[in-house]
């Protein structure tokens, strides 16, 4: 039987619950990739991609389900420091895995703008794309702002990530 791959790329900027509502109905791949978006498509600025790396690997860690895996395709495959399309991600994943089933999973927050990525209708015909909306309602974005103002993030993200952005200077959130 062929491995079922599902990749969920995200800025993970930082990791939050609501990335965690929908990783965690996703237990029916066999493998599930957490892959940090190495330079955003459409100029998102976001924390260091390394330090991004580390608070998915704490996050990974924290969740404890069992098929999560942090991937870094995207600085691997990346040229000088321009964005990855989710296409060139999708083509290489399926050099590394010829015989799986590869499916390219999308939140909320790209779901409407689906269409706008690189040769959408190409990933639509070679993979499955499977919208999952989060089921709770937590975006990066609250937690950053909660951050800036020196708000307690608790119900915002997981335990270990919650420790390394309020005591790691790397993750400092400004106005």
């Amino acid at each position: 039987m062929k491995q079922t791959l599902a990749v969920f790329g995200s800025a993970f900027n930082p990791p939050s619950i609501g990335h965690r509502s929908v990783l965690e109905r996703l237990g029916q791949f066999d493998k599930v990739l957490l892959l940090p978006s190495y330079q955003h498509a459409w100029g998102k600025v976001m924390l260091d991609y390394e330090a991004r790396c580390d608070l998915v690997g704490a996050f990974i860690s924290d969740i404890g389900q069992s098929n999560l895996e942090l991937s870094t395709l995207e600085q691997q495959i990346a040229v000088d420091d321009n964005a990855v399309t989710t296409f060139a991600v999708l083509e290489a994943l399926q050099l590394k895995h010829p015989e799986a089933n590869i499916t390219f999973v999308i939140g909320p927050d790209n779901f409407m703008s689906f269409h706008r990525f690189y040769k959408a209708e190409q990933i639509l015909k070679r993979w499955q794309v499977m919208a999952c909306p989060e089921t709770v309602p937590v975006r990066s974005t609250v937690i950053r702002e909660a951050l800036t103002h020196n708000h307690d993030i608790t119900q915002y993200t997981t335990p270990t990530v919650k420790m390394m952005l309020m005591n790691d200077e790397r993750f400092k959130f400004t106005d």
